[in-house]
């Protein structure tokens, strides 16, 4: 069985953003990202994994208490990916944020850039 380069990058991708710690939020993003991969959606633009280990953790302060997680397939070809994902609430499993995301794969499978889109979002976030 061969393991599928695009849902392998998604796996680390969502990995990053649901570390528990600053700690394990840098090395999941190590692992997913390349050392200049990038990321941007409507509130964020940034290159390096510093940068998108900061944009990781703006997120998770913002919303203490809620895990990302992938909803639907992961579609992908030509070193393109995309998938939909959801912000799920730990107690009452309600998804207030959701959104897709296109991601370009570097040659070593991790990520090169993230291009979301935010498809709802609460009024005031």
């Amino acid at each position: 069985m061969s393991v599928n380069p695009y849902e392998t990058a998604v796996t680390r991708y969502f990995e990053a953003w649901n570390a528990p710690s600053a700690e394990a939020r840098a090395k999941a993003v190590a692992a997913a990202w390349t050392e200049d991969g990038g990321y941007t959606d409507p509130l964020a633009d940034v290159s390096g994994q510093e940068a998108v280990t900061a944009v990781v953790a703006g997120a998770r302060e913002q919303f203490p208490g809620f895990t990302f997680r992938l909803a639907g397939a992961v579609d992908g070809h030509h070193g393109v990916a995309r998938f939909g994902w959801e912000l799920v609430s730990d107690a009452d499993g309600s998804v207030p944020v959701t959104g897709s995301d296109v991601l370009t794969l570097a040659d070593d499978g991790r990520i090169d850039r993230v291009y979301g889109f935010l498809d709802r979002v609460p009024a005031g976030a």
